[in-house]
Formats: structure tokens, sequence, C-alpha cells
């Protein structure tokens, strides 16, 4: 095991949860004793989080944030269609229906108004659309990497148009070519390769082996686009000045996906909006730079506890 690979044994179990549209596959990471998880003398409130990941991701991507944040429990679910989640059934994999999954998902689990929800690039589009549909639901929002602007607007624009090419030439090629195409590992290590800005070599191999191991893990193709076609039309500024809840922005400095300009456009809308900016990172903050993401995470929340939780 590398350096960079979560230790999680530990803490996590495995659970899978039938839904009416899909039967879903979730990761649940109980919290440390203090003692175990921090030699800090300040005290940490413990929190419920749920987390949301990325497009073609699944839970593995968001692990080392994880792993970075002992004092509180973590639940994280494959989205339908990605991992080991079922594809919806009878549902298209649009941004209503996945806020609708994540409805289903917290009242299934009985999670109620303390809850905090995260949600990484594609996640972040669900989780602000889910948060502004359901007011009041939870109680802190919190966006890594968030989609704060529309796919084709601006520089990251052109990168999108390659995209929509890609995925159209996938919908248009014969079935097992379009789906060979969809699982390459060449597009896999462009993609990675563009992404990735340290210069560590043996996180970069990490990173490279991670996306290798799950980029391809969906469904099929018809829901793989599906999905796509949300991801570029879908964005969090659409819904920002309905989310009235504390809300933190995890930025990276050098993303070319989630770029920093339209960030603090975004934090401009938010009504109670904060913005954390990581130097020397870009799309891959869960992956590069887990522990300051943490450290923010816990910051934010520290500064905003839930009330039924202070007055404990």
């Amino acid at each position: 095991m590398n350096n960079y690979s979560p230790r999680l044994s530990d803490r996590v179990q495995e659970h899978s949860l039938e839904l009416p549209n899909a039967t879903i596959r979730y990761w649940d990471y109980r919290a440390l004793p203090a003692d175990a998880a921090s030699t800090e003398s300040a005290p940490i409130q413990e929190r419920t989080i749920v987390v949301v990941h990325g497009f073609r991701g699944d839970h593995h991507g968001l692990e080392r944030v994880v792993e970075a944040l002992p004092r509180h429990r973590l639940v994280m679910p494959d989205l339908p269609g990605f991992g080991e989640s079922t594809a919806f059934r009878g549902r298209e994999h649009n941004i209503a229906s996945y806020s609708e999954f994540l409805a289903e998902f917290l009242d299934a689990l009985g999670f109620g108004q303390e809850v905090v929800l995260i949600g990484h690039s594609f996640g972040s589009i669900v989780a602000s659309h889910f948060v502004a549909e359901h007011p009041g639901r939870v109680s802190e929002l919190i966006l890594i990497n968030p989609i704060a602007a529309p796919a084709l607007e601006g520089p990251r624009g052109v990168l999108s148009k390659l995209a929509q090419f890609y995925y159209w030439a996938s919908a248009k090629l014969p079935e097992g070519l379009g789906q060979a195409l969809l699982r390459s590992g060449l597009i896999v290590q462009v993609m990675s390769n563009t992404m990735a800005k340290t210069k560590d070599p043996e996180l970069l191999r990490f990173i490279h082996a991670q996306h290798h191991a799950y980029f391809s893990s969906f469904a099929n193709r018809d829901m793989l686009l599906e999905a796509f076609k949300a991801s570029i039309s879908g964005n969090v500024r659409q819904v920002a000045q309905q989310l009235s809840l504390p809300t933190l922005l995890v930025a990276g400095e050098k993303d070319e996906i989630a770029a920093l300009p339209a960030q603090q456009r975004l934090l401009a809308q938010l009504p109670h909006g904060e913005l954390t900016v990581i130097d020397d990172v870009g799309h891959l903050i869960h992956y590069e730079t887990p522990g300051e993401a943490a450290q923010a995470i816990e910051r934010f929340l520290t500064e905003h506890p839930h009330p039924s939780k202070a007055d404990a």
C-alpha cells in the first residue's frame, strides 16, 4: 500500500439499499474517538456528513477526504449508474432524478435536518439543486471544485466542446465500439494528465491508478450519455440565490474546469457563502490536497455548529 491509499478499514461498513428506482451501494465511515482521531486539545463537534461524488467517479474518489476527517461520520453512496449502484429504472439520469434520489436516500437512512451535505464537481450540481428544491432539509452545504457556471462559458468552453464531441461520437458508433471509446484507457490517461497539477511522481501514479480503476465503472452507455448532458447543462449558479443555508466553496487556484473567477462570481450570489481557495491545485482537490480541504471543512463546521448539537 502506498502513502496515498486511504486506511479506512477500521471505520467503514458497506451497505445495499433498495430504493424505488435503483439499488444503491453506500459506504458508512464511523467517527473515531477523539484520542484515536486527533492530538488536538480543542473539541470538535461530531457531525454526520453525506458526500456526493463527481461525474464518472464513485465513492473511492473522496476517500482521502474522509480519511482526513476522522472525527465525523461520513456516508458516501455511489450515484445511480456509477460504481456499484444500478442505473435508474424508469428515470432519466438528469439533475432532477439525482436530486430526487438524494431525497429518497436521506429519508431511507433516517437523517434529520442536522446532516451536512458535500458535493464534488458534478456532485456540487446535484447537491445544490437538491438543497434549492428542499430548503431546510440539511444544515450546511459544502461544494468542492463546484461547477459554478455553464460548461460552455468562458476559457474552459473549448474543453467542454471537445468532451461534447467525444460523447457525441460514442453515441453515434455501434454499441460495442461506443462502449470501447467511452472506456478507452488512452482517453482516461489524457483526462487524468490534464486535470492533475501535482509534481509528486508517487501521487501522480496514485491519481492515474485511481482514474483507470474507477473512471469507467458506469452501468451502460445510455445512462452515461444522459448523465453527461446533465453535467454540461446544470451548474450551481442556476440555484445560487435559493441556497439560504451556510455554504462553503472549496476551489482550486488552477482549476480549469471550475475556474476561480466563476467561483468568485458564484460567491457573490450566495446569501451565506464562504470561499476557500487552495493554491497550486486544480480540479482534483480530493486527490491532491485532501488535508487542506478537510481543514477548511473543519473550520467551517466549527463556525456553524448545528443548534441541536451545540446545545447537547
